[in-house]
């Protein structure tokens, strides 16, 4: 229940009757010192592209943690039933909260695939 993201700003946008107007409340941008590095393999460019899709985001970064960009429980379930269409995997719920990145999860869908390498075998 705490807040992905915290901004300053000089006077809360407020609706004619006095209340805060949420649609006019300035959207937090993902942080200049993280600089947003694009998929580089099929899986990732995959699991990407559904991220984006589900989420409705327009870019999605292999380091953008999920729930940072606005996912959660709910949405996961339909993120890993499209990626087990789309990539053929069956992967378990827990899976998304232990590798919340596009890189980390490239890496359970390689292994749950048998794409891995013996130095990347993942435990799911």
């Amino acid at each position: 229940m705490i807040p992905a993201h915290f901004m300053a700003i000089d006077r809360v946008p407020l609706t004619p009757n006095g209340k805060v107007d949420r649609q006019r409340l300035p959207v937090p941008g993902v942080p200049a010192a993280r600089a947003r590095v694009a998929p580089r393999t099929p899986t990732e460019e995959a699991i990407a592209g559904i991220w984006r899709e589900v989420l409705g985001v327009d870019e999605v970064g292999v380091r953008d943690d999920f729930f940072e960009l606005g996912g959660h429980s709910l949405v996961a379930t339909r993120v890993l039933s499209r990626l087990g269409s789309s990539l053929n995997v069956d992967l378990p719920l827990r899976v998304l909260f232990q590798a919340p990145t596009v890189e980390t999860l490239a890496r359970f869908v390689d292994a749950a695939r048998g794409e891995a390498t013996e130095q990347e075998e993942i435990s799911l």
